[in-house]
């Protein structure tokens, strides 16, 4: 007796549909097993097989730019192999040359990096939260390594290193920055303040917080430094007139402005030089 035909949800399709069918389902068998463990001759299914990796290709890299630094310090590496071998130790498991690169590309140079806001570095490709913070870490060891080199000396004939200091601080700042050293009656550093931040290009100065600041720690000298994001330092009719009220207000009080500074990322502007003052 003939068997009935088995019950099909598409009654309409034909022979060569079915064939169709049948086909797909072999092929998705076909692949199914083939991704499966091959079997051993117990039947039973066996662990897959652990294969070792070689190592990244970085690895050697690594290597080779570690003895460099070694046998001819860094006289021998460009500015992004520096900042290179510093994000092995940060990115361990990161081919960090590129990362290195985009950092100067985007910055200019080591000092625009390490100047740089962790948020802005965190824009770079590569650079999360915690390596933002390292390297802005390693930057303030480097102000307090020059800000030191200013203790217990006098700082107008230790004229070289304030400027080196005030430039690391100051210099890369996305925003003005209105600074104060302090001197004793020996010009040597008694405190170094940020007094105020301002904007891109302005900075409120208040002379009698000048002032009354000096008074509080017994200072009798002063130099103003303030940074100017836009990378020119050259004085506005605005700081010239900050800076004559700041010295008229403290000269009756005893305290000597010896100086107001400008930084920028193109170099730095003295009053004093200038004759300003």
């Amino acid at each position: 007796m003939p068997q009935p035909p088995l019950p099909s949800s598409k009654t309409s399709d034909g022979p060569d549909e079915r064939a169709a069918e049948v086909d797909d389902l072999f092929s998705d068998e076909r692949g199914f097993f083939a991704e499966q463990a091959p079997m051993p001759g117990n039947g039973k299914k066996s662990h897959p097989v652990k294969v070792e990796e070689p190592p990244a290709h970085y690895h050697g890299h690594r290597d080779r730019l570690r003895n460099r630094y070694r046998e001819h310090g860094d006289t021998a590496l460009a500015d992004y192999e520096i900042l290179e071998l510093l994000l092995f130790r940060l990115i361990p498991r990161r081919d960090t040359k590129p990362i290195a690169k985009a950092l100067i590309d985007r910055f200019g140079n080591l000092a625009g990096v390490f100047g740089a806001e962790a948020t802005l570095l965190q824009e770079v490709k590569g650079v999360g939260e915690s390596v933002a913070l390292d390297l802005k870490l390693i930057a303030s060891v480097g102000q307090r390594i020059l800000k030191s080199e200013l203790r217990g000396k006098q700082v107008l004939s230790s004229w070289s290193s304030v400027i080196d200091y005030c430039h690391a601080a100051m210099a890369y700042e996305a925003r003005e920055q209105f600074r104060i050293l302090f001197l004793d009656k020996r010009n040597a550093l008694i405190a170094d303040e940020v007094q105020g931040r301002g904007t891109v290009d302005h900075t409120p100065v208040y002379p009698r917080e000048v002032v009354r600041r000096a008074l509080e720690l017994s200072a009798t000298a002063i130099i103003l430094v303030h940074n100017h994001p836009s990378g020119d330092p050259t004085p506005s009719r605005a700081d010239i007139d900050m800076t004559k009220t700041i010295i008229d207000t403290a000269k009756p009080l005893g305290i000597t402005v010896h100086d107001h500074i400008i930084i920028g990322k193109d170099g730095h502007v003295s009053f004093r030089g200038l004759r300003l003052i």
